[in-house]
């Protein structure tokens, strides 16, 4: 079994900055590819960013891509999610995930997950 507890969301302003943090427990947390998706209400949970396990190659929504930064400590089995520039649009839920498969991107390739924290971007 793996916990996962994220949190760092909140309420900034359009332009601001936030950065959501996931906490690991259990199962060996290095041996994991992190990822964070996000959801709306109403809508599917979308794939943000994943990071493999020695952190040295990272994947994003084209949408984020060169305003949020995944990374990763494994010393302190903890994942980061760094978003800059924020958006009204990027207004959701954030969930980080563990996944011990060789795929990422999909919700089903992840096994374990987190509660979720609500990020308010305001314009």
């Amino acid at each position: 079994q793996v916990q996962l507890v994220e949190s760092g969301g909140g309420l900034v302003q359009a332009g601001g900055s936030l950065r959501l943090s996931c906490a690991g427990s259990g199962r060996t947390f290095s041996a994991a590819v992190m990822g964070w998706f996000r959801q709306t209400p109403g809508k599917e949970r979308e794939f943000v960013a994943a990071i493999t396990r020695s952190g040295g190659n990272t994947v994003g929504l084209d949408s984020v891509k060169g305003r949020f930064t995944i990374s990763r400590d494994n010393a302190k089995n903890t994942v980061y999610l760094q978003m800059n520039s924020l958006k009204p649009e990027d207004t959701a839920v954030y969930y980080c995930a563990a996944s011990y498969r060789g795929t990422y991107v999909r919700t089903s390739d992840y096994t374990y997950w987190g509660q979720g924290t609500q990020v308010t971007v305001s314009s």
